[in-house]
């Protein structure tokens, strides 16, 4: 009991720290910068806001920030596209948000190696069927959705389906904020965005020697290094199946919303996921 009793006061006076601390941080914030948080709270991150830069140090008689803040440093935080210190945007595409840029084909979008203006783009699959055009992706982050506020990107609810499918129609409705793709120094990441699970194919994310590429799944708000640059580099084609039967390089990746395939689903197979993606990337 005496143990107990003393974890219990630890807890509520790490609580108090915690909360005098927040109160210390928020006060020091301007006015329109507690309207950002305010709108990135209240949408749940469906709406993009600038980056809100905190003091590193806030109070003095705290000698270090109480965890979780200590296990992550500013030199680990990872820009965005609303950042200042980001990767600089390249050319707009020219398209509505919502479409490939306009007059560029399929095969002008795969079949230009000497073209750098794209660095992946993006094929939307309802099971067998894919929808839409291809969308070639030129800046460094893509929203990929069906209902986002203020959504700038690709926005799959605006795509012409003809799918009657009860279960397309039932997994569409809940792909919602999607997914975001931002490419990184390191490689390309996926934050699910949405409410439900993804699931994610690469050749990047196993063992080269593995037979069978694994199927990951990521919960909503987690993200994960879905392709590594380095990695495809030097892989050489996977004994994989699935792979065997369509053709593939390691620079595509696959994307599932809701529902999952390979060995541990009853799909094997992606084509018969409802709602899919393919990203192919620009093999520079």
């Amino acid at each position: 009991m005496g143990k107990a009793g003393k974890l219990g006061k630890a807890a509520l006076g790490s609580e108090a720290e915690l909360k005098a601390l927040t109160h210390a941080v928020l006060k020091r914030l301007k006015e329109k910068q507690l309207e950002g948080l305010l709108q990135a709270v209240e949408s749940r991150g469906g709406t993009r806001t600038s980056c809100l830069l905190l003091p590193g140090k806030v109070d003095s008689r705290l000698e270090s920030p109480p965890p979780p803040y200590s296990r992550y440093p500013m030199d680990f935080l990872k820009p965005t596209a609303d950042c200042p210190d980001s990767v600089p945007s390249s050319t707009e595409t020219g398209g509505t948000n919502c479409l490939a840029p306009g007059g560029l084909s399929d095969s002008q979008v795969l079949q230009e190696p000497g073209d750098r203006s794209h660095w992946c783009v993006v094929a939307y699959w309802e099971e067998k069927t894919r929808v839409g055009r291809l969308y070639s992706v030129q800046e460094p982050s893509l929203d990929i959705f069906y209902d986002l506020p203020q959504g700038n990107g690709f926005c799959l609810g605006q795509l012409n389906s003809d799918n009657k499918s009860q279960l397309v129609q039932k997994v569409r409705s809940k792909i919602g904020y999607g997914i975001q793709l931002t490419k990184e120094v390191d490689g390309v990441w996926v934050y699910n965005r949405s409410s439900y699970p993804i699931f994610i194919k690469s050749a990047t994310l196993d063992n080269p020697d593995s037979r069978t590429l694994l199927v990951h799944k990521v919960f909503p708000g987690f993200s994960i290094k879905a392709f590594d640059y380095e990695k495809a580099y030097s892989l050489q084609r996977p004994n994989d199946h699935e792979f065997m039967q369509q053709p593939w390089t390691g620079f595509t990746v696959q994307i599932s919303f809701v529902k999952g395939w390979g060995q541990c689903y009853t799909r094997q197979f992606i084509s018969s996921c409802p709602c899919w993606l393919e990203v192919i990337f620009n093999n520079r």
